[in-house]
């Protein structure tokens, strides 16, 4: 790593320089990393800010002895785990440890609980379309699975596998940055795995190509249809449907059917449009309801989880904040006649 000290940064300012110029390359896989840490792209932003901050005021004191990016990682580690330290996990509704929901009975959201959030493709690789072989950021790093299993483990836990397992630390290299033993490292790491073991899916065949954007763009017409059946076609025999803040969650097609039939907003045919977006590495979309007015507004976002047997989970968030988040518009314009 190319020093920030010596003759190339004599002064204060050329040592400012030097510093931003080195470590604002790392921003995304900081963002990933306090996503990780946290599940909250909110959280995770404010604490790469957070990370910038305390780098610049230390980075008259960073030796060389690690690599920069080493220093930066310690630091973003140990900012998520100061703000982890008086907050509860966040969960999603699956994972909360209820039977599935029966669909006869109205959702009731619950918000109390800090819910997860779903990462932004944008917000680590700025290209959607960037090629998984070349991201900084390896996208089975950031499922959304695996960050769902993430928070069911202690914040110490947490940040010992993913500087272990995803950043490819050494035992020591996080003992030093976490200030604890090599041993306790490695028994910590152990408990974690074995959590993330029980807790993580294992991705569905994936399909891809023609055959993936077929299925997509079929779904999104069966929804701008409101055309239930249709929906509920396109997906795996053991689908699962979850809605945070909403605690229940719908197993099946059929109680997926009914729910979307019994308590979905949408009278017919136009009620709904769908833009497209990513998330988590997945194919997501912001769905817009019609008001009163006639004028589509943000109603949720849903992450898809598609395999070889159809869309076999649907996670979907409500609330226009995260619209922003994912850089959709707050309303949209008039579809063409």
């Amino acid at each position: 790593m190319t020093s920030v000290t010596g003759s190339s940064a004599a002064s204060d300012g050329g040592l400012e320089r030097d510093f931003a110029a080195l470590v604002e390359p790392m921003r995304r896989e900081i963002m990933a990393h306090c996503y990780r840490m946290t599940g909250s792209v909110h959280d995770a932003e404010d604490l790469v800010q957070e990370t910038y901050l305390r780098a610049w005021r230390a980075m008259h004191g960073f030796e060389n002895r690690s690599s920069l990016r080493t220093w930066m990682f310690r630091i973003a580690t140990n900012t998520c785990l100061t703000h982890l330290a008086a907050r509860s996990r966040r969960p999603l509704p699956t994972g909360l440890g209820a039977a599935a929901a029966d669909p006869a009975h109205e959702p009731r959201p619950d918000e109390a609980v800090t819910w997860l959030e779903p990462l932004p493709d944008t917000v680590v690789w700025g290209n959607p379309t960037t090629d998984p072989a070349v991201a900084a950021v390896d996208r089975e790093s950031v499922r959304l699975a695996f960050v769902a299993a993430l928070q069911h483990l202690t914040a110490r836990q947490r940040a010992v596998l993913l500087l272990r397992d995803v950043l490819a630390w050494s035992a020591a290299e996080v003992a030093d940055a976490l200030d604890m033993t090599v041993a306790g490292v490695n028994s910590t790491l152990q408990r974690a795995r074995a959590n993330v073991a029980r807790l993580d899916r294992e991705a569905p065949g994936e399909i891809e190509g023609e055959r993936l954007r077929g299925l997509l763009d079929a779904y999104v017409a069966a929804f701008e249809a409101y055309d239930v059946p249709a929906i509920v076609e396109l997906m795996a025999a053991d689908v699962v449907w979850e809605m945070p803040p909403f605690p229940g969650w719908y197993a099946g097609p059929a109680d997926v059917a009914a729910l979307i039939s019994t308590w979905c907003p949408a009278s017919g045919p136009g009620s709904m449009r769908m833009v497209p977006t990513a998330a988590n590495g997945a194919p997501a979309y912001g769905l817009y309801m019609a008001g009163a007015d006639g004028a589509h507004r943000p109603f949720q976002v849903q992450v898809l989880e598609v395999g070889d047997r159809g869309v076999g989970r649907v996670t979907a968030w409500f609330g226009p904040r995260l619209f922003s988040a994912f850089g959709l518009p707050d309303e949209l314009e008039p579809a063409e006649a």
